[in-house]
């Protein structure tokens, strides 16, 4: 839905840039991020990951291909508001059944276009992540640095139980053929990652994220997969406290906010990163193989590589910052990555770590 209604974005340090309304018209705040992929705006507006947050694409058109029924990666719109440059009205994909305007408003998504998105990355990039709000029912400042005043850092707030299914459900591609029995721990999972187990010959059930190792036990599955999700991985206590009892049980995999319980769950500590890293070509050394691998990323928070115990080996590394990219357990069969190897959107070179996953139920 396409309009030329003024519209302000405010940031929590003072800086204002004046747009124009597309979307839902209304009001929304949330952590301002940028996702720096040229494509993959669908999947990342319905990635649960963003939970809570405001995402700024750099890139400068978007909406060429349009809005289509499979490319989502949840059962609705998980962004709080949207950033762009230029917005295309008139896609042009034989997928396509409505434009992204016309997506947002249906789903109550305020967005914000005409912004100098290239300004508004350089300053959270310069000065940190911070929290925003869009508006083009309110245009006073005060009014909106009241309001914001009100929102709740990032630090601290668990999200996994806001976005997390609130009870088990077997995935649609299960079948009684499947040679695996996973249990998924739903912190934010993403449909590409339960397709993609699902081609592996897993039979998966998902799990609400506050499910107890005693429930997953007495499911007793071959393998117990720890999802992505949002918010600070330190206030999911539930999640780490399930993962050190299974720990030595079961095999683990671990994407993500997985990736950052599994490690708290083991010892180590997190730490929030000053703009998080989100994209779709984010470098990665295998530390095993010496190799390089592109990678898709969003999160904004990390693990403390000196923080890890002797027992953990560091094995990715994200080349951007020198930040853990994946670890695995010396003693126990369990090991997980801060980026998402089953991409969508983004690149297929580490889609290898689902077989590896395979490999520990077989051994």
């Amino acid at each position: 839905m396409n309009n030329n209604k003024k519209a302000i974005l405010l940031l929590e340090d003072g800086r204002s840039f004046i747009g124009s309304s597309f979307g839902y018209e209304g009001e929304t705040t949330g952590e301002v991020c940028f996702n720096t992929g040229m494509s993959g705006y669908q999947e990342i507006l319905t990635d649960p990951s963003y939970c809570k947050q405001i995402v700024t694409m750099t890139s400068p058109h978007i909406g060429n291909y349009g809005i289509n029924k499979d490319d989502i990666e949840s059962d609705r719109i998980q962004v709080s508001g949207f950033i762009i440059k230029e917005e295309s009205e008139i896609p042009s994909n034989w997928r396509s059944n409505q434009s992204i305007g016309s997506y947002l408003d249906e789903h109550k998504i305020v967005g914000i276009r005409d912004i100098d998105t290239r300004a508004v990355t350089r300053h959270i990039r310069d000065e940190g992540a911070m929290n925003g709000i869009i508006s083009c029912t309110d245009l006073n400042i005060d009014s909106l640095k009241d309001k914001l005043s009100q929102v709740s850092s990032m630090v601290g707030l668990d999200l996994a139980k806001e976005v997390s299914t609130k009870s088990s459900f077997d995935w649609k591609g299960n079948s009684n053929s499947k040679k695996y029995k996973i249990a998924a721990i739903d912190y934010g999972i993403k449909y590409n990652i339960l397709k993609l187990l699902e081609e592996a010959e897993c039979s998966i059930t998902v799990f609400p994220a506050k499910t107890s190792a005693i429930e997953i036990l007495k499911f007793n599955p071959d393998g117990v997969f720890l999802s992505n999700g949002p918010g600070d991985p330190s206030a999911v206590k539930y999640g780490i406290e399930m993962t050190k009892e299974i720990l030595g049980k079961k095999p683990i995999f671990g994407i993500c906010l997985g990736h950052q319980i599994l490690s708290l769950a083991l010892g180590a500590k997190t730490f929030k990163l000053k703009f998080g890293h989100r994209g779709i070509n984010h470098p990665v050394k295998n530390l095993n193989l010496e190799t390089i691998e592109i990678t898709s990323q969003n999160h904004g928070f990390a693990v403390e590589l000196d923080s890890l115990p002797k027992n953990i080996l560091s094995t990715h590394i994200n080349l951007n910052d020198n930040t853990s990219a994946g670890i695995e357990c010396v003693d126990h069969p369990a090991f997980s990555v801060q980026y998402h190897p089953e991409s969508s959107p983004g690149p297929h070179d580490s889609r290898y770590l689902f077989k590896k996953f395979i490999g520990m139920m077989d051994a």
